[in-house]
């Protein structure tokens, strides 16, 4: 479950980045290796944050090791954190944009990603997503000015 403030009896594990990668109307999702956890779902490229790391160098670093795209922090825009909160465990999920002008060559790691697509938000709900990803998708994309 996500929430936009921060709920009682929250106790952070970790913290995560993610990024909506965006060419043209179209967003980035990666198709995770069956043997990962979340396996045979799609998400977007993201991971966790190393001690000391700040989000934006999480989120660059995430993205190359992800994709191979190496971008300047200062291209990555914020967008809004999220309070996740599973069973067995709680996190901070710090939400980017990265808008592109051209779609890149995307250089999947083999134990991470076994595909990858380009879709309009609308048309990534209708994929199996990573646990959540769809209510973050409705919430950045859908959600009433």
């Amino acid at each position: 479950m996500i929430y936009k403030e921060k709920p009682t009896e929250f106790n952070q594990k970790f913290s995560v980045v993610s990024c909506y990668v965006e060419n043209d109307g179209d967003i980035l999702l990666l198709h995770r290796q069956d043997h990962k956890p979340e396996g045979g779902t799609w998400g977007l490229p993201a991971g966790k944050i190393d001690e000391g790391e700040r989000e934006v160098e999480a989120m660059r670093r995430e993205l190359k090791e992800e994709t191979g795209l190496d971008v300047e922090e200062i291209k990555f825009q914020y967008l809004v954190s999220y309070y996740v909160k599973y069973p067995t465990y709680h996190f901070i999920y710090h939400s980017f944009r990265l808008e592109l002008k051209e779609k890149p060559l995307i250089s999947l790691r083999d134990k991470e990603h076994k595909d990858f697509c380009w879709l309009k938000p609308r048309a990534a709900l209708e994929l199996s997503l990573v646990p959540d990803l769809d209510a973050c998708i409705l919430d950045i994309y859908f959600k009433k000015q």
